[in-house]
């Protein structure tokens, strides 16, 4: 198995996650299973079987969310400013500058479970971020975008 990018908050949020499965979910569904249980006739029980739908995912996500984390290599982006010498890399914060509206946008590079464009964290696999890496600040970037080629100008890479 391949090791798996993770920022710092990636895998506590990971943890967070499983913490919650495990001791919070997995209990709740397996009571919701024994009040179904308890109603009689199983094979015409729809909460039986919405429970055990349930159960179904929760394990799974918990298989899941276990094997990313045995399998993860954690990185603190602010550990790595001694390393990356002013290049982009997994963890990094970029701050850009589109060519062609002159809009600024800022992206942190992070693992694929941790990736919220809404916030501002874009997958290490997205092509922008793979356009990103190994560049540095002055460096244009340009990323095949659905709409054609965009072109970013790199204005300051921090590792926070």
């Amino acid at each position: 198995m391949s090791t798996i990018p993770l920022t710092k908050r990636g895998a506590e949020k990971l943890k967070d996650e499983l913490q919650r499965l495990k001791h919070v979910e997995r209990p709740a569904v397996i009571q919701a299973i024994a009040e179904a249980r308890a109603q009689g006739d199983l094979s015409e029980n729809a909460e039986y079987d919405a429970a055990k739908d349930k159960q179904g995912f929760i394990e799974g996500r918990i298989n899941e969310i276990e094997g990313k984390l045995a399998a993860a290599k954690i990185i603190d982006p602010a550990a790595l400013a001694d390393n990356a010498a002013g290049r982009v890399v997994f963890g990094a914060t970029v701050d850009l500058e589109e060519e062609a509206t002159g809009g600024a946008v800022t992206y942190q590079i992070v693992g694929e479970d941790e990736a919220d464009l809404k916030f501002g964290l874009i997958s290490i696999s997205s092509p922008i971020a793979r356009a990103l890496i190994g560049k540095e600040a002055g460096d244009v970037a340009e990323v095949q975008a659905p709409g054609g080629i965009k072109r970013y100008d790199i204005v300051e890479v921090r590792y926070q």
